[in-house]
């Protein structure tokens, strides 16, 4: 009787640590997103040409797919905020399974979301960087160099954070195979 009681000591000190793992997943997550949304938001960069007057301007909104890349990592950020509850909750108790699940739903729905935003812009940066000479479309960073440096910043961040993401979808997997 004994040996069947330190083992589920043992389960339940693993599930508990899966639990810890979750939060600051999760945490480290939310910190990529926000960063990566409030990097891109505030991006923008301002050129003279010819006198002060006419200038050429690159703002994060004038192109779709950089206003897509913020709304995903708020939306996702939001999520990420709003789960840390359910991941407290886990860790004080960690046999709970059925928010486990839900939760994991949810975890995949915000991935897909978040890798759709990120990949979306990463193919706007790719061609900001590159260009493309066959369509004559040439390399926008020559000239804006701030601008580019902080979206390919704020796409490092957003990617980081899929990473973790999923991560914590991996550990909700674990968590949810070791059922006690």
């Amino acid at each position: 009787m004994a040996k069947g009681n330190g083992v589920e000591r043992k389960s339940h000190a693993v599930q508990k640590g899966v639990s810890v793992m979750d939060l600051i997943f999760r945490i480290l997550a939310l910190i990529g997103t926000l960063g990566s949304a409030f990097a891109m938001a505030t991006t923008n960069q301002r050129l003279p040409f010819f006198n002060s007057f006419t200038q050429f301007k690159a703002r994060y909104r004038d192109i779709p797919a950089f206003i897509f890349f913020v709304a995903a990592n708020g939306i996702v950020s939001a999520y990420l905020l709003l789960s840390l509850a359910f991941s407290f909750f886990h860790i004080l108790r960690s046999s709970a399974q059925r928010t486990r699940l839900i939760l994991m739903f949810f975890d995949m729905a915000m991935l897909v979301i978040l890798t759709a935003g990120a990949s979306a812009a990463a193919a706007i940066v790719y061609l900001a960087h590159i260009g493309n000479p066959s369509w004559n479309w040439f390399s926008f960073c020559r000239q804006f160099h701030s601008f580019c440096e902080r979206s390919s910043g704020s796409l490092i961040g957003s990617f980081v954070a899929v990473i973790f993401m999923t991560l914590v979808i991996i550990l909700a997997g674990v968590a949810l195979a070791r059922r006690p």
